[in-house]
Order: structure tokens, then sequence, then C-alpha cells
């Protein structure tokens, strides 16, 4: 018998590893850990080496430490991806990283793969923003085609005359991540497919999740999205055929635009994702031990819902826990950070056997926590599905 792998890197120390390691812990597994931070999340849960991704020759030792290597983090280089490669198993690969860090690569990616995506072009100078711009028309939003997350990155024209504000803001950085042009997209809501590949090839995938997003952050996500059968298949369709293009290995976001009976891919993650952390307490098996799993050649585990289930991320600070936990079916999260405007430090995950249940918990998490800005348009969904 094959002597099972039990060391995992994880390039990256933030929240996402230190989930995967408490998901990993109890199948055996010991990780460990590279972040530039040196108070990384992570190093609160796992053995941290506090050092630059680049410094290739100061990770040979972590290198000869581990059975096989991933990723919490896609900005990670791909050219220190595929230098690891050389030394241990790495998942997902080095070409599923570098098309996932470039949003033009990306949007290729999944029109060959068949999804369909906004009109877009790739923009180095003035004069491409105003051809793409007379081309794609507005509103449109300008971007940079690497480095952005979480809102980052991003300027909304809503008219040809904001170019010029569009390119003072983000035009110096035109030359060292590159800029894209996207028409903006009208649609229905925000979802996701989280899913998960082996090695093998077989493939498995979460319910759809439903997602909201305040500022360019994810707010709220509820899942199974309620969805057409036809919709929710398809989403997991594109998700697949992703997958196997990329010959990928572990755990993965594909984030889509609704448009009625339309999908439209927006971007991948090719990492465990934020819409994705209701699995922890909502389904069968997480996506962080499946994650662990894959990348380790375990058996993959069902992602079968435990009902109904919705994420709530908490931004900037952390909210009273003891009112929330005191709420059936409500699981806390703390990922040992200091409060930062706009940092993600916790979520909470409210589960429910149907979708009156769940509502009336999220309604007591509104008058226990003020908050029912955030709850409410979850509320409103849930209450379609009865």
């Amino acid at each position: 018998m094959t002597e099972a792998k039990q060391t995992l890197g994880v390039l990256g120390g933030g929240q996402l590893a230190r989930m995967m390691v408490l998901a990993g812990v109890p199948l055996g597994v010991r990780f460990r850990i590279v972040d530039p931070v040196a108070d990384a999340c992570a190093g609160q849960v796992a053995s941290l080496l506090h050092e630059d991704w680049t410094a290739l020759d100061r990770l040979q030792a972590f290198a000869r430490e581990i059975d096989a290597a991933t990723f919490d983090f896609e900005n990670v280089p791909a050219e220190t991806a595929e230098w690891l490669a050389a030394h241990a198993q790495v998942a997902p690969n080095a070409r599923s990283l570098a098309i996932a860090q470039d949003r033009v690569l990306e949007k290729d990616l999944f029109r060959q793969c068949g999804l369909p995506t906004t009109e877009f072009a790739d923009v180095t100078t003035r004069a491409d923003l105003d051809a793409a711009l007379a081309r794609i028309g507005a509103p449109a939003i300008l971007k940079t085609r690497r480095e952005g997350y979480d809102g980052k990155g991003q300027f909304r024209l809503q008219t040809a005359g904001d170019a010029g504000a569009a390119w003072q803001a983000l035009g110096a950085q035109a030359g060292s991540r590159g800029l894209i042009l996207e028409a903006f997209v009208e649609f229905d809501h925000e979802a996701s497919v989280i899913a998960v590949r082996a090695a093998s090839g077989e493939f498995d995938a979460w319910p759809v999740t439903r997602n909201w997003h305040v500022g360019g952050i994810l707010s709220a996500s509820l899942a199974p999205a309620p969805l057409d059968d036809a919709i929710a298949a398809a989403a997991r369709a594109h998700a697949q055929a992703i997958a196997e293009q990329l010959d990928y290995v572990g755990v993965f976001a594909l984030e889509l635009f609704v448009r009625g009976d339309r999908l439209l891919g927006n971007e991948m993650a090719p990492r465990v994702h934020n819409s994705g952390h209701w699995t922890i307490e909502g389904a069968v098996t997480s996506q962080f031990e499946n994650h662990v799993r894959a990348v380790l050649g375990m058996p993959l585990g069902d992602t079968a819902p435990r009902g109904l289930s919705c994420m709530l991320n908490w931004i900037g600070e952390l909210p009273e826990r003891d009112a929330l936990i005191a709420i059936p079916g409500a699981h806390w999260h703390d990922y040992g950070k200091s409060p930062r405007p706009g940092r993600k430090v916790g979520h909470a995950t409210i589960c429910g056997d149907d979708a009156a249940t769940l509502a009336g918990r999220l309604r007591q998490v509104a008058r226990a926590l003020g908050r029912g800005a955030q709850v409410q348009p979850v509320i409103d969904a849930l209450a379609a599905m009865r």
C-alpha cells in the first residue's frame, strides 16, 4: 500500500489557510505555511515560515519538508509555483494560477470553454482606453488585469467622459499590472460554483451559491441558491469544463452573473473561496477538507448540503459573539485578525432545515446584532423559495 502523504505546504497564511489547517488536522495532515507577513493568522494554528515567496533559495527547506503544496492566495507568483513543482507535487498547477491571475487570459479561457462573458478589451495606453470605450460603450469598468480583489484596482465609468478620471486613477498601473475594460453587466444577481477535482479526473461541486456584495466585498452568501435546475446544472457544467481544460486539482470557485436564463462568466479563484465558507457547517464535506483531500490524493468527500445555509462576512471588526451564538443554528468564526476598515476578520454561518426556519434565524441575527441591512436581501430571496 502506498504511504499516505501527510505534510501539506500552503503558500499564503490568511484565513483560508487557517481554515484549511482546521479541516486537515483531523485527517492526520500536518501543515507548513509560508507568508511574507510575520503575523499571518494561519500561523496561530500551524507552523509559519515568514518569508518572501520570491526568495526561492530560502524555500528549499520548506520544499523538502512537504509532500505537496497548495495556495490560499491566487497572487502568489506563478514562477514560484513552477519552481516548487520541481521539488514537490503542486496543486493547482502553475498554468491554472497564471490564468486566474490575469483577467484577460481568464475571460479567454471562459470563452474557449463555452462560457460567455461580458465584452472586454485589453488596455495598455490611453488611446487603447478611448478605442475600447468607442467599441464597448459606457457604463463600463476599468480594472487592473492582475492583483485586484475585493473591489480594489477598479474604476467605474458612467460615460465616455470619465475616461480621463479613470486613466488618472489606474493608468500608472498599465505597465506593471495591465488594464482591462469590461462592459458593465446588468444582471439579476451574482452566483458562484465551488467545485473540486481530483488528480484522477473525478469532479464534484457544491450547490450553486447566491452572493451579495457591498463595496466590492462579499457580504452574504446563500446556498443552495434559489435557481432553476437547468441554470444550476449549466453552472456546474461550465465549472467542470474549465477544470478539465486546466487539468485542475483541488477546489476552485467560478463566479457568475445570472441574467434570466443566461450565465456570464465573471472570474475564477484557483483556491478555496469566501462564498464557500458555508460548507463548513452546511455541507457533508467542507470545501477546505475536500481541497486537502484532492491535493494529497485522498478520496473526495460528499458535497451534499445539510439543509440551507447563509454565510455572513464580518468586515472591519467583529460584532458581539455571544449574541450571535445564542441563536439556534448559528456558527461563529473568528480569524484572529486585528480590526481594520475593509478587512475580513471573521464570518458566521446560519443554518436551517428549510427557508422559513433560516429566515426566522436571520431575523434574530438582525435584531441581536443590528444587521438588518445585511440580512434582509437574503430573507427576501428565501421568501421566494416558499
